[in-house]
């Protein structure tokens, strides 16, 4: 199951808890299986600046561009929409101060959070943990099976 799966190859996947223990580091496991967060400006992507697209470790499900990827100040990948909405979810979380915590849809992966302190046009930040993505680079798109996703980066 450790295959990244695009749609055109089938129906997302959640494997099963023994499998997400296999494939996943134990930072992977605790952000996308136990809610948990990565230090800020200590993870992998929060500075990365190369064209691709960024999918749940857990399914492969494609999440977001580096086209609407920008710098927040915050220390952890953020991005100013999806790059398929439909490929995420929100829900309220209670406590302290009420956040909206954003997961994959068909793994049900927690990434991180969305805040309505992001650029225009959207206003959004989602602001999302490094251990919950798996970025692939432009270069590796149809490899992977993302082909469809390389019109986003053509020249104008």
């Amino acid at each position: 199951m450790n295959k990244v799966k695009s749609e055109k190859q089938g129906p997302y996947e959640k494997p099963s808890d023994e499998e997400l223990k296999e494939m996943l580091s134990k930072k992977e496991y605790e952000v996308t299986q136990k809610k948990g967060t990565e230090p800020a400006f200590r993870n992998e992507y929060w500075d990365n600046e190369e064209d691709g697209i960024y999918v749940d470790v857990v399914s492969g499900e494609v999440l977001f561009s580096s086209k609407d990827k920008f710098k927040s100040g915050t220390g952890w990948p953020s991005f100013s929409k999806p790059l398929e909405p439909e490929n995420i979810v929100t829900q309220k979380e209670s406590g302290l101060d009420t956040r909206t915590e954003v997961k994959s849809k068909h793994a049900g992966s927690h990434l991180g959070h969305l805040f309505s302190d992001g650029p225009p046009p959207t206003g959004k930040r989602y602001c999302m943990n490094s251990a919950s993505l798996k970025f692939i680079p432009k270069k590796d798109l149809e490899e992977k099976g993302y082909s469809e996703y390389l019109e986003l980066f053509e020249e104008d």
